[in-house]
Parts: C-alpha cells; structure tokens; sequence
C-alpha cells in the first residue's frame, strides 16, 4: 500500500508516524478513528514484511489489546487467523509444582489470543488501506527530521516533505528517530538467544499456553490456529537458550533439531515436526531515558524492549498507543496544540510507572527462573504452588496478564 503525497510534494497532516509495523500501524488507525490524519512513513516494503519467512514470531495479544483492535476496526481482518489462550500453565522444569491459569476463573472471555506477527501486519494494513485519514508510504525513510516550536518537518528518500504536529517514533529498539533526537537508553544483552519455529503436533494443544522454566531460560508453547485438516494441532514455539549453544541448535540437521526440541517439549502432544524454517533471535533489555521530546513520542519498542518472558511486549506498545490517543483527543477537544509539552508531559505520567514496572518485573523473573540453583530453585516451587493454591491472587495476577488492571484507556475499556 503506497499512497502518494499532493501534487506539490508536500504533505500536511496531525500526526507523523516513523514506522508502520505491529504498533505504527496500528497507532495509525487508532489515532485516525479520533479524528486526527496522519503519515506514516515506513522503510519496510509491506510485501516482504507480511511473508511468513519474515521472522517467524507471533504474540500474545491480550483481552485489553484484543478491545483496542476491535474498537478500531482492524480485529475483523485478524480474528479468523488468531487463536484463544483459554488456559496458562507455568512449571518449573521437571517440578511437580505448577501454576494453572483457567480463563473461566475471570469470566470475561479468553485470557488472551495468539497470532503470527504477519497476519497483525496484514490486518492493520488491510484496516488502513481505505482510510482516508491516513497516508501509508513505504517503502519509505525520513532522511532528516526537524522539530521547532510549531511544527515538525521531515524530508523523506524521494525528496519529498511532510510536516505535522506531532511526530511518533515506532521505528523499533533501533530507532533512529529516537537516536536523532538525542534520547539515550539503557540496555543491555541477556546471555540468551529465542530459537522461534512452529511445531505440528499429534494431539490437540486445547488453547492452553504451557511455560516450562529450564535453566538456560523459558521455554514457551504457543497455541496457534493450525490448518482446517488439522485444527488445533500447531504451535509456537519460544525457545531461550544460551546463547552459545543457539544458533548451533538452529543450525542441525532436522532428525537432532528434533531430538533436542523434544527433549524440552516433551511427549503430552504426541509427535512433533517442525513447519517451515527456525529463527534465532537475540534478547536484551531497553529503555529509553525519556518517553517525550519536543514535538516527539516514542511507543512501542522504540521507547521499551523487554524479555518475552511473559508475552507482553506488544501489548505494552498497544496500551502506549490507547493511552496516547486518550491525551491528544482530551487536548484537541479542549482546544490544547497536541504537540505541545505540556500535552506530552501528560502521556509520559500516565506510561511511565506501567512500563518501568513491566520492565522490573520481565527482567525479575527471567533472573529468578533461567538458573538451577538448589534453594532458588526449591524456594520458587513452593512459590509457584502456593500461588496455584491461592484463587483471589491467581485471579488479580490473570487480570494483570489480560491488561485488564490499573487505569485502562478508553479503547481498552470494556463495551
């Protein structure tokens, strides 16, 4: 999708966009559904991005991301390719202890759903492609953006211009809008890698994500859709794994890829073969220093990068996106310039806290869990069955998962 700036070359709109992916694009939408036109501006050709061979992933989105996609109009593209997290089951490697989250302990639906990262890019794309709110141009870069007092103005690769209100950074964890603006960041790498694929398997997974804590890190089964032959029969898998030993477990030959995955997988589900290719992905933490500059936002990961522990990254960027639309449209109903400081100011308050403690929290718990230190080990296993033991906690910890908790954004409320 590639819309073409005005016969002058210069584009005008509320809102500048630096990348069109899983938040961009929905950012974009939302912000168009209140009201505001906007350019995105991404430097991914959107045919290449949305190719299953494109890296693999696939996400968590939960109940609250799950509204703010509805409320917008991009769920009708996705709903049919995602499949319901009914059930969370959490061990600790071979422990008899576990923690079992059951979405009917909360009552409001699946705890959350799953789907491959390309299908959200092509269901966002698809939403808007008809909008006439939003200008999409990729494959696209800002060569120099400027921002004064009044405006910001980007010059684009082609040599075009567009100029805005306000511009938002959604570039990713190697944001260059963000670097150009001079905001720092803390980051490191964890001595980890995620070995991503998808598995067939015999039995059916019945919804429920499993989360197995072995030494060298997480090891997560994902439920996905499957086929229409074999429904329910396919899952993500998030494999971390130190990261000397990564990328020579992507690298073996199918019969001892196999073999080593089943040793963590284990035999519940029957059989297992991997469909299509393996990925390896690096982990680390990032955050950045501020959330705001002048006439500048960062969401998504080009603000925070976390673990994916626990399946909340994208999420956190979705909650970035509903809060940021809930302060520009209280700004410009009350007449306000939404790219002021002030206006700003307000949606790094209401982020800040949420993100630093998801931040903690991630880092926290891939520390206390990617060892096999005798009393850690023993003293996290009457944790997780105490907690499993314990319905009014297991209860606020699920509605925590499904961002359900806290002051939600108005596109994150129930109906």
């Amino acid at each position: 999708m590639n819309k073409e700036p005005n016969a002058l070359n210069v584009s005008t709109a509320d809102i500048l966009i630096v990348g069109g992916g899983l938040v961009g694009a929905v950012a974009a939408r939302a912000l168009s559904n209140s009201g505001l036109s906007v350019i995105v501006v991404d430097g991914q050709d959107p045919s290449l991005a949305t190719a299953a061979a494109f890296d693999g992933r696939a996400s968590a989105v939960a109940a609250a991301s799950k509204r703010l996609l509805a409320a917008i109009g991009i769920w009708p593209y996705l709903e049919n390719d995602v499949s319901p997290i009914l059930d969370i089951r959490v061990a600790d490697g071979a422990s008899p202890m576990f923690l079992h989250y059951d979405h009917e302990d909360v009552g409001v639906g699946p705890l959350g759903y799953l789907a491959e990262n390309r299908h959200i890019r092509c269901s966002a794309l698809s939403a808007l492609k008809n909008d006439p709110n939003i200008i999409f141009l990729a494959p696209m870069r800002v060569e120099e953006l400027v921002r004064d007092s009044n405006l910001v103005t980007a010059t684009l690769s082609d040599g075009s211009v567009v100029s805005a209100s306000l511009a938002i950074a959604a570039d990713g964890r190697g944001s260059k809008t963000r670097e150009n603006a001079g905001i720092k960041t803390t980051d490191w790498r964890y001595p980890q890698e995620a070995i991503v694929c998808t598995v067939e398997h015999e039995k059916p997974h019945a919804f429920i994500a499993h989360e197995h804590f072995l030494p060298a890190g997480p090891f997560a089964i994902l439920p996905l859709k499957g086929t229409s032959e074999r429904p329910a029969q396919r899952s993500s898998i998030v494999w971390t794994e130190r990261a000397a030993h990564a990328r020579q477990f992507v690298g073996l030959d199918d019969p001892n890829f196999i073999r080593e995955l089943s040793r963590r997988f284990g035999d519940f589900m029957g059989k297992i073969s991997v469909v299509g290719p393996r990925f390896c992905h690096p982990l680390g933490l990032q955050f950045a220093e501020t959330s705001v500059a002048q006439r500048l936002v960062l969401i998504g990961d080009a603000d925070h990068g976390i673990h994916p522990i626990a399946g909340q990254g994208l999420n956190m960027g979705y909650r970035d996106v509903a809060a940021l639309v809930d302060v520009l449209a209280e700004a410009r109903h009350v007449g306000l310039d939404i790219g002021s400081a002030a206006v700003l100011e307000r949606y790094q308050r209401w982020r800040r806290f949420d993100n630093t403690l998801m931040l903690a929290v991630t880092d926290g718990l891939n520390r206390l869990f990617s060892n096999n230190i005798a009393p850690i080990r023993v003293a996290r296993d009457i944790g997780l069955g105490g907690v499993n033991r314990m319905p009014g906690l297991k209860k606020i910890l699920m509605r925590s998962a499904m961002g359900l908790s806290g002051d939600l954004p108005t596109l994150m409320r129930a109906d």
